[in-house]
């Protein structure tokens, strides 16, 4: 799947019906949307919601690494890319660096009071003749979930 750097108007993408994930932007797809999150319960301060937010992301695995984390000078949105390895399936990795990693990506819009999100597997595993992938036993949204928890931030629903 494509993260936000591949798309010109800089939305998060959508998580394909071939793909592990959930996000914000797959609304033409229920299986893989979910709703976004409201910072509003904890504080009306964005830069106070982002610090919550990034300090979540990162306790929610060990091996959880940031690698984007940035605003608009404007500061009109905050933008995180994480990476974590994948949880399951198991990939033997077979020489593809991508493999056997799930990228989250975080999009708190100040205007909105929202935050929009979009957690997908780098690969995903098909076993012939299926056309659908080996499910990721929902590791991407109980992994989103569990940040929300850890926040107390409510869903938009």
């Amino acid at each position: 799947g494509d993260l936000r750097e591949a798309n010109s108007d800089g939305r998060l993408s959508r998580v394909s019906s071939v793909e592990n994930g959930v996000s914000t932007s797959s609304v033409r797809n229920p299986s893989k949307f979910s709703s976004p999150w409201t910072y509003l319960t904890e504080t009306s301060n964005p830069e106070k919601a982002w610090d919550s937010l990034v300090t979540a992301v990162l306790n929610a695995d060990p091996q959880m690494k940031i690698l984007v984390n940035e605003q608009d000078k404007n500061r009109k949105y905050y933008y995180l890319h994480a990476s974590v390895p994948t949880s399951f399936p198991s990939y033997g990795n077979g020489g593809n660096a991508d493999a056997g990693f799930d990228d989250l990506e975080f999009l708190l819009r100040q205007e909105d009071n929202i935050v929009l999100y979009r957690s997908a597997s780098r690969t995903s595993i098909f076993v012939y003749p299926l056309t659908q992938p080996i499910s990721d036993r929902n590791t991407n949204l109980n992994r989103l979930e569990k940040i929300r928890a850890t926040l107390g931030w409510p869903k938009l629903d």
